[in-house]
């Protein structure tokens, strides 16, 4: 039976593009966290990629696994990918990267699974897809009422190229409040959102409400995407937008926030997702071409 070992940096939104690559080709895994010793390692370990010499010195101590158990390696984010190639180059594994990882050479990897939105170069063993990979899982937090509908707003924060304004978010919940009254009406904030936003969600009545520095362990969207039929999203939450549409035919509303940059990344997503008409994606599909 085939098996991949994940490579984590720690950060849920990496880790979760890697579960759902396994998931999707229905291969088991297992997860081994590491960390760069300190930014001056990880700027080596960029220079050390160029001459492909690869090492395990840059990173603090890991759970050491018998690598040679595994047929792949898989890693999100720049705090993985050089370790991934450390493990495939020194044990002969293939190597697969999610998201493009533009500061380290790509020939090494066996493939990487690149977004539309980094507009990444044509090569052999780059996959592009429209969207991040997700796999949601409902949880039970909210349960599909019958001859109801229902919504989720999914509030993001301020990031290096988007402002969340107050008034602006308070004019985007009173018009749902007022425009949608007979939907039943869910919303969680996330670890970006200020507090100032989340003492404002928290003045409305919705019939679920996660507000994240309350309760950061959990995660409702895979609920929302089960039983929702419209979402209201604002545009920084890029991850958030990626998994709702991938995931599901319901409409998305997309809440433009104060933009401090033009033609970013997210930007080009938020295209994709207009453009996209409603429109589930087959990952597996997609995926089918990666072998493992």
């Amino acid at each position: 039976m085939k098996r991949i070992l994940i490579i984590s940096d720690g950060k849920p939104g990496h880790l979760n593009q890697s579960i759902a690559f396994c998931k999707i080709k229905d291969v088991s895994y297992d997860i081994l966290e590491v960390k760069f010793k300190s930014k001056f390692h990880k700027a080596l370990s960029y220079l050390f990629d160029r001459f492909d010499f690869f090492t395990d010195f840059l990173f603090d101590d890991y759970k050491k696994y018998y690598f040679d158990f595994y047929d792949a390696v898989v890693s999100t984010g720049s705090g993985t990918y050089y370790f991934n190639k450390f493990i495939g180059q020194k044990y002969n594994k293939k190597s697969i990267a999610l998201m493009l990882p533009k500061s380290y050479k790509f020939k090494n990897f066996y493939y990487i699974i690149a977004q539309e939105h980094d507009n990444p170069v044509r090569l052999d063993n780059i996959l592009t897809l429209p969207l991040n990979l997700s796999y949601p899982k409902e949880k039970g937090y909210v349960k599909k009422v019958e001859n109801k509908k229902s919504l989720a707003v999914i509030i993001g924060g301020d990031n290096d190229v988007f402002h969340m304004e107050y008034e602006l978010i308070k004019d985007e919940l009173d018009y749902i409040f007022e425009k949608y009254p007979e939907y039943l009406k869910y919303v969680t904030t996330s670890r970006r959102t200020s507090k100032l936003i989340e003492n404002l969600v928290d003045k409305y009545k919705f019939d679920y409400k996660l507000i994240y520095s309350k309760e950061p362990n959990i995660n409702p969207i895979g609920d929302f995407i089960a039983v929702c039929d419209e979402f209201f999203i604002t545009t920084d939450s890029t991850s958030m937008l990626s998994e709702v549409r991938a995931n599901s035919d319901a409409k998305i509303n997309i809440i433009d926030l104060d933009s401090k940059k033009e033609n970013t990344k997210f930007h080009r997503l938020v295209n994709i997702i207009e453009d996209m008409d409603n429109e589930k994606i087959n990952f597996a599909k997609l995926l089918k071409k990666v072998k493992i």
